[in-house]
């Protein structure tokens, strides 16, 4: 019996507890946001999907066999979900840049709750002739510290994007062989399958993803089609092509770029702007 003192977690301990029920927290805003658009992100998609899995998985493990191994491995997890996070916050993962959404934030102190939940569950499995258990609480409690801090300077500094703020001049650039519409910086222009001509749908987090192009609009070389505006709630003009109000993506960090055409993000389809004729 005393062979395999060590080697589990009582099953009734809190901080198991915690840490499985945060974990399955965490798994339920991915698989959220996961069927509400990211999965038409490549890359990103998949790794959203695996992470819904992998926290599931974990929280059972843990619930289910309370062993330290799988609360360490849940913690490790969830520091390695949350470092991903920042860093598509502050420089981009895969392409793709994440910007500060009320998901987001409320997934990071998940993370950070739940990682130290986690480590503070497995304390009781480390070897005892290390005295590592007594030593881990100090640092878990840093560590944590660290991690929140890290998450309160990316959410509030994260990755600057060129936009388009206009008036601009549009322009026409072969992009992966296509001729598309762009602002005068090159940056490939979307329109958003809810808006129609007199109206645009995208606000709030979703204008922080598409940066509205705003200001009265002017055709480059080779812009086909009817210009014009439209006026958004705040009272500023959008420029638009062809009765579709017009967007940059952040996901387009320089020009020649189309990563957000046909994306199922905030609410509808987007789409690139071909030019004919």
């Amino acid at each position: 019996m005393g062979s395999h003192a060590g080697t589990s977690l009582p099953r009734r301990s809190w901080f198991g507890i915690v840490g499985a029920a945060l974990l399955v927290a965490s798994g339920a805003i991915h698989l959220d946001l996961y069927l509400t658009g990211y999965r038409t992100i490549p890359t990103i998609g998949p790794l959203f999907l695996l992470q819904v899995i992998a926290a599931f998985v974990l929280a059972a493990g843990i619930l289910v066999t309370g062993n330290w191994l799988v609360a360490a491995a849940g913690a490790g997890f969830l520091v390695s979900v949350l470092g991903g996070y920042l860093l598509s916050l502050w420089v981009g993962l895969f392409g793709f840049t994440e910007v500060r959404t009320t998901a987001g934030i409320v997934a990071g102190i998940i993370d950070v709750v739940g990682f130290a939940a986690l480590a503070l569950a497995a304390a009781p499995g480390l070897p005892r002739r290390l005295d590592l258990g007594r030593r881990l609480l100090p640092a878990v409690a840093g560590a944590s510290v660290v991690a929140l801090a890290l998450l309160v300077a990316a959410v509030a500094t994260p990755k600057s994007q060129p936009v388009a703020t206009g008036p601009d001049v549009l322009k026409a650039r072969t992009i992966s062989g296509v001729n598309l519409l762009t602002n005068a910086n090159g940056l490939t222009l979307y329109w958003f399958a809810p808006d129609t001509s007199t109206k645009s749908a995208c606000y709030g987090s979703c204008a922080a993803y598409w940066p509205p192009v705003t200001g009265t609009p002017s055709a480059g070389p080779g812009v086909t089609g009817t210009l014009g505006t439209i006026t958004r709630t705040d009272g500023t003009k959008q420029a638009t092509y062809d009765g579709h109000p017009l967007y940059t993506y952040i996901g387009d960090s320089a020009p020649g770029t189309a990563s957000g055409n046909n994306l199922n993000l905030n609410g509808g389809l987007w789409h690139d702007v071909p030019i004919t004729g």
